[in-house]
């Protein structure tokens, strides 16, 4: 809604009514933000960089204790690898207020009125309520994390890991409990960190798991991998197993999880199921959402059809580049990228948001997990044709000192030979190679092409050839058997 279309704002306090005038030319916008993590403080505090508070008054709104921490960093905290908690806050409250934002800590959104531009917001502590008028609006909700409607689910003992506040929450309980049994629900990426978290902490780790294998992230048989090296670090896997229920003791706390077939013991649950997206107030609102259940945003992160309305970070869905589909991918440096783009468009610059090719990597103990683009059932789900390769190689050249396995997974659409997702499980030196098959997802590259890109090497960092070329290799002689000729870009022709 654009201020011409009102003469006055206010904003309700309780005590009275401060009347706003930035209809009037020349007076100061009001931006609000809800959620005071990665995509909204990154969005407030890029257009307090290019407006200043004589311009562009910034009220922010986040129900919990902190900003601007890293979630991602919660498991290693958790396992003892980062020992202060305030080592994953980027930027602290009195920070932003320091830059004439007024954050609003222990305040929840409850309600967004787009058609008269305003929210109304509760105090935790107190449960008092008010209207906050809005010029310009950033939703930055994030995601929430899946939590079953199963007995026993809100026990004590049980613990999500979304917050720093889940995470003390977490290392409380593991300091009062005196058994030593975890049993995590779900095996994605919070599953598997949180896995080597308790691990680390001496704990003995059941992982129960709904899915055929570990990481449904990549494809069953990438997942194999990493089930076997999850088994060789004495974590139990239990695979194609639905919890049914968690079991309670007599004082109320969490004793086991239990499935169709089994129980099994557990002093602390730690749920690593996966999340959704943070859409009930932008559904409220009549907001539109996509398939995912994440707000739907043009590619300057306005949320479509409403022209001072933006939305980043968790909460939203994205284009994914390869299959040209809505995709929800949660992940922080795509958070922190929308928040700079909407704070440039707000605050009157202009930017864009391409889309993302979902790539992603972690780790368990010394095992590295990484994939980008499309695993075989994506492909299938956008209508491509395509060949799959798997190779073995190693970090460094065979010859020097711990060089050390990887396995390299990779799709070629079968016509164009375009590269279409690599996974890569191994140990030192796996993971971040997925990066190079980022680049060229992202370069519309051929496997071909990608045959002779021109990369660092030494015997120390990698084969003669790396690893990914070889797999690049291997994909361009099976699409030139297939179709028996060179791999090229759809609409190419040949050179005369």
């Amino acid at each position: 809604m654009s201020t011409s279309e009102h003469t006055s704002r206010s904003t309700s306090t309780g005590t009275g009514t401060n009347t706003r005038t930035s209809a009037i030319p020349g007076a100061r916008e009001r931006l609000v933000v809800i959620g005071g993590d990665a995509a909204g403080m990154a969005a407030a505090s890029q257009a307090r960089r290019l407006k200043g508070p004589d311009e562009l008054e910034i009220v922010a709104f986040e129900r919990g204790r902190f900003t601007s921490f890293s979630a991602c960093g919660i498991p290693y905290w958790v396992g003892g690898d980062i020992t202060d908690r305030d080592m994953l806050i980027a930027r602290t409250p009195e920070e932003h207020r320091a830059r004439d934002i007024d954050l609003r800590l222990r305040t929840e959104v409850t309600e967004i009125d787009p058609d008269r531009g305003r929210v109304r917001a509760r105090d935790v502590e107190s449960g008092a309520e008010s209207w906050t008028s809005y010029d310009k609006l950033v939703i930055a909700t994030g995601a929430r994390p899946v939590r079953p409607e199963l007995p026993g689910m809100d026990a004590p003992g049980v613990h999500g890991v979304q917050t720093l506040d889940d995470g003390q929450a977490l290392l409380d309980t593991l300091a009062r409990t005196e058994g030593r049994r975890a049993v995590v629900v779900g095996a994605g990426y919070i599953g598997v960190e949180m896995a080597e978290a308790m691990i680390n902490r001496g704990y003995e780790v059941t992982v129960v798991n709904r899915g055929r294998e570990p990481m449904a992230t990549l494809d069953p048989d990438m997942g194999l991998l990493v089930h076997k090296a999850m088994e060789g670090l004495g974590i139990t896997m239990v695979n194609d197993a639905e919890v049914t229920g968690l079991v309670t003791g007599d004082d109320g706390r969490v004793r086991a999880v239990a499935t169709a077939d089994a129980r099994y013991p557990a002093d602390v649950v730690v749920l690593g199921i996966g999340v959704r997206p943070e859409t009930g107030l932008a559904r409220a609102a009549g907001l539109p959402l996509g398939e995912h259940g994440g707000l739907l945003t043009d590619r300057s992160m306005r949320v479509r059809g409403h022209e001072n309305v933006w939305a980043g970070g968790d909460c939203v869905e994205v284009l994914d580049l390869i299959s040209g589909q809505e995709r929800h991918i949660p992940l922080g440096t795509h958070a922190n990228k929308h928040g700079q783009i909407i704070g440039s468009n707000v605050g009157g610059d202009y930017a864009t948001f391409p889309g993302v090719v979902g790539t992603a990597v972690s780790k368990v103990c010394d095992l590295e997990i990484a994939r980008t683009g499309l695993r075989e059932k994506d492909a299938h789900r956008a209508g491509l044709r395509f060949e799959t390769v798997t190779i073995e190689s190693t970090s460094r050249a065979g010859y020097y000192p711990n060089a050390s396995p990887m396995t390299v997974k990779m799709l070629a659409e079968l016509r164009t030979g375009r590269l279409l997702g690599v996974q890569i499980v191994g140990r030192e030196g796996a993971g971040k190679r997925v990066d190079i098959a980022a680049v060229a997802l992202t370069a519309g590259m051929t496997v071909e092409q990608m045959t002779m890109l021109d990369l660092g090497y030494a015997p120390p960092f990698s084969p003669t050839w790396d690893p990914v070329l070889v797999a690049a290799r291997k994909a361009t002689a099976k699409i030139r058997a297939t179709t028996g000729g060179p791999t090229r870009p759809a609409g190419a022709t040949r050179s005369r």
